[in-house]
């Protein structure tokens, strides 16, 4: 009953209530009977993850060994995948074994979020010098140069993202800030020249140009417009969004799960997504300002921060406002990885507010005891 009465519940619900617009918009396709079944499933194994990461002290994370250890397991697995790993869409990305595949990306950046936060917790103070940004941009990039050959550049880009927003939350200087800024242009315009795919250039290019070939490259941009668009303000209604029922929006359980919904459930549904979306958000910066040490902060920020970024890029390239990279959105895009994930995630940061600055001296004291 401890669990219970220490969950956030606030938090929880918001994701479970993400996952169930999730689930009624793939429902409503005309092959929901093959994605809703599975996606429930998922969902309540992510559920399970969350209360049984919940249960346990996590005090041990603490440690620098445990969380070099967690991310040398998860660039061993990206390793792997050059050798396992099953194509999909052109990506070797995931491992298939039988009945579903898991894509080793997802825990990868949770592995991220916690070197990172054990590295900037003690550092927090001396992040100006250079030598901190370029260890921690080190671990960065290791896991960013397997994402982006396998090739996965949305994932890629959002571990990218990731460690810039927690240097940012660690304290760096604008200054530092507009060096970093420009060094990533410059490296842009390298991966550009040597290293991108003709196919990653061509969405780039319709990202410039989003209508000069829209039964090409442009094609999925234009259509996912197309379906939040023809929403409206109430939406067409569940199970009669045209775009998706009829197959012109491509990839509409997992990558334009946004326009999907927005054309079912209208601007206003659109609207009560987001304000979920956003107190999600909140509960996350919430437990980060009653995090226990630095760490527990830390990394209650940079799960926040890749919640946000990811749902600015799905929604981004949703609304033809940025390129298709093939990026999910959180807790309601079809895919266990992602899902349980997510989950596990959000189970590490209730777990830790056993321990938060919020926990009652008597519980404080019992806790203390326990450990």
């Amino acid at each position: 009953m401890q669990i219970l009465r220490r969950t956030d519940w606030l938090m929880l619900g918001s994701a479970v209530l993400i996952s169930l617009a999730g689930l009624v918009t793939m429902y409503g396709f005309g092959t929901g009977g093959v994605f809703a079944p599975h996606q429930l499933i998922w969902i309540a194994v992510g559920l399970s993850v969350f209360f049984s990461l919940s249960a346990l002290d996590l005090h041990f994370l603490r440690r620098t060994g445990v969380v070099v250890a967690l991310y040398c397991f998860a660039v061993f697995l990206l390793i792997l995948l050059f050798a396992l790993g099953s194509v999909f869409h052109g990506a070797q990305s995931w491992f298939n074994l039988g009945g579903f595949a898991i894509q080793p990306a997802d825990p990868a950046k949770l592995a991220l979020i916690l070197v990172l936060a054990k590295y900037f917790s003690r550092r927090h103070i001396e992040i100006a010098h250079v030598r901190h940004l370029l260890v921690s941009g080190a671990y960065m990039f290791i896991i960013f140069a397997l994402l982006f050959f396998q090739p996965d550049f949305g994932s890629a880009v959002i571990v990218a993202g990731l460690w810039m927003a927690m240097v940012l939350v660690a304290g760096i200087p604008v200054r530092r800030l507009l060096v970093l800024v420009g060094g990533g242009l410059a490296l842009v315009a390298l991966l550009w020249v040597f290293a991108f795919a003709p196919y990653q250039k061509a969405r780039i290019i319709t990202f410039l140009h989003p209508l000069a070939d829209i039964s090409g490259a442009g094609y999925n941009a234009f259509q996912s417009t197309v379906a939040v668009g023809s929403g409206g303000l109430l939406g067409k209604g569940i199970g009669y969004g045209t775009q998706s029922r009829l197959q012109f929006l491509p990839e509409h359980e997992t990558d334009f799960i946004f326009a999907a919904f927005s054309e079912e459930w209208g601007l206003i549904g659109t609207l009560i997504l987001l304000s979920i979306f956003g107190l999600l958000l909140y509960r996350l910066v919430d437990n980060a300002r009653q995090g226990a040490s630095n760490f527990e902060s830390l990394f209650a920020l940079g799960v926040a921060s890749l919640f946000l970024i990811h749902a600015i890029i799905h929604i981004g390239m949703n609304i033809g406002l940025l390129p298709v990279t093939g990026v999910p959105l959180p807790f309601m895009s079809y895919g266990g990885s992602h899902i349980v994930t997510g989950y596990a995630m959000l189970g590490i940061v209730n777990a830790m507010r056993r321990y938060s600055r919020s926990v009652h001296d008597d519980e404080r004291h019992e806790l203390v005891g326990v450990s």
